[in-house]
């Protein structure tokens, strides 16, 4: 693999979409002069025609949330702000050295992704203990993202594989130790190296702050083949179509035991959580941009990334049509399990590992027949969901209406108070008033294009929670409705406060 961080004064290479211009335009062996054909010229403008249109995707997120921040003043700016910090501020400068000269999300870049545990049983037992050398990366997925096909490539890495870390004097290791021995930088070499390729972007998810996560975008809704039951992991799933939490998405990533039966265990924890992933990207991909910056927020929380939030949000918008069923692609690097000096390693199938890299990057399926991918009809798989969504969103919140003067008002249970009209203190002042009524009240402040306050539940079991908010703060029983996803589902109820409520 070519070193393109030896040094910053090289000149920049001929790009090859110049290279192969040129080459239209002059066949160097004929002699002929250089004009090009006009079929030559018509494919040239139409590559310019849609580096334009890429750029203005991207203007177009950006004047959007300047026009945001214009609108909501120095309070939505500090927001914005605040996001940003924590995306970024966990990632080490030697880590945002290391990585590839930054891309415009034209051309396929790949990415890293990391799951790391840092659960309070590891950081507070006497072997671990809190200190960042001592997690490892639990889940290691190759990202190649390719805006222009509309295609993402999800690839695990077995935490196993055998890997040379002589040049930290660590000898031989498996994979997941390069983060606790070099941190993210040195996983971001160790798998450059394996793979063969540059990576532009990272991003490390802390497994603690999963459940908040997948509860932020109201859950997955995911298809069981069969039952999983893993007392590892707290797995304990029945079989078929359903939405699953936090706590339970985290518990199928985590769940290995569950397939012992199968074989290597690890294969299809992998095959899991890179359809957990997907489902994840699906939800966030159906948000409007209010609420997608609300949920980048809350990943913000448990992720640690180099990508800003305006980066992310022109992404999502060139990917908001992606086919996440079809043009989301997965695999496993294959491996060979092996003792060694009382050991257990997964040894690459080199073979077949460099034919599976050459299929990614031609953007292609990682294996030629995906029929031989032995998790087939033994892992979740993602469900397609139609229309009944908003509809099931829609009747829940009449039935909300129409059942509000029968149900009687509950005064307790867990409320957030969420602040979208950009004035200071309100939901302090909102949350004072639910507290003296009985609630457990916590405030947070958001960005959105709501002009009238709303109170939301989640579950049929917070709907008279929802009434006695309501009542307490003097929002319309109207304005009452299920959760549909666009808030948080960590509370019994939400409070959504506009300027109505000043």
């Amino acid at each position: 693999m070519a070193d393109r961080r030896s040094s910053n004064q090289q000149p920049r290479p001929q790009s090859r979409q110049a290279y192969e211009e040129s080459a239209r335009r002059c066949d160097a062996s004929s002699g002929a002069s250089c004009v090009p054909t006009r079929a030559a010229g018509a494919a040239s403008y139409a590559r310019k025609r849609q580096a334009r249109t890429r750029k203005l995707v991207i203007r177009g997120v950006l004047i959007g949330l300047l026009c945001v921040v214009l609108a909501g003043g120095s309070a939505v700016a500090m927001y914005l702000a605040n996001i940003n910090s924590r995306l970024t501020s966990g990632l080490d400068q030697s880590t945002k050295d290391l990585l590839a000269d930054s891309v415009q999300y034209d051309d396929p870049f790949y990415m890293l992704l990391l799951g790391v545990d840092k659960s309070v049983e590891r950081t507070e037992s006497e072997e671990y203990g809190a200190d960042d050398s001592n997690f490892r990366a639990d889940s290691i997925i190759l990202a190649r993202i390719d805006p222009k096909a509309q295609l993402v490539t999800l690839v695990s890495l077995h935490r196993d594989t055998l890997t040379d870390m002589s040049d930290k004097g660590a000898g031989t290791q498996k994979l997941n130790a390069a983060y606790s021995i070099g941190g993210p930088s040195y996983m971001v070499t160790c798998v450059e190296k394996l793979c063969g390729v540059d990576i532009s972007h990272y991003a490390e998810v802390d497994f603690e702050q999963f459940t908040g996560i997948v509860d932020s975008i109201g859950g997955v809704t995911v298809d069981l083949p069969r039952d999983i039951q893993d007392d590892y992991s707290g797995a304990n799933l029945k079989a078929g179509v359903q939405t699953l939490n936090g706590e339970e998405a985290l518990a199928l990533a985590r769940s290995r035991h569950a397939y012992d039966a199968d074989g290597d265990g690890d294969i299809y924890r992998a095959a899991n959580q890179r359809m957990v992933i997907a489902a994840i990207v699906k939800k966030v991909l159906t948000l409007d941009l209010a609420s997608m910056i609300n949920a980048v927020s809350q990943l913000a929380s448990g992720v640690t990334t180099d990508i800003n939030i305006s980066s992310i949000l022109g992404l999502a918008v060139q990917f908001k049509d992606l086919d996440v069923e079809n043009n989301v692609y997965s695999g496993m690097e294959p491996t060979t399990g092996e003792t060694i000096n009382g050991i257990w390693y997964e040894k690459i199938n080199e073979t077949a590992w460099a034919t599976m890299m050459q299929r990614i990057k031609e953007g292609k399926t990682p294996l030629a027949d995906e029929t031989t991918d032995e998790t087939n009809g033994k892992i979740a798989t993602l469900v397609s969901d139609g229309s009944s969504s908003s509809s099931s969103s829609s009747s829940s919140s009449t039935d909300t209406t129409s059942d509000a003067a029968t149900v009687e008002p509950e005064y307790s249970g867990t409320v957030c108070v969420v602040n979208v009209s950009g004035i200071t203190g309100l939901a302090t002042e909102k949350s004072e008033l639910l507290a003296d009524a009985g609630f457990t009240s916590e405030t947070a402040n958001a960005l959105s294009e709501l002009t009238v306050s709303k109170v939301v539940y989640n579950g049929s079991s917070s709907k008279a929670k929802a009434i006695g908010a309501a009542k307490t703060l003097g929002i319309s029983e109207s304005n009452i409705q299920q959760n549909d996803g666009t808030w948080t589902t960590s509370y019994d109820v939400v409070v959504v406060l506009c300027s109505d409520q000043a």
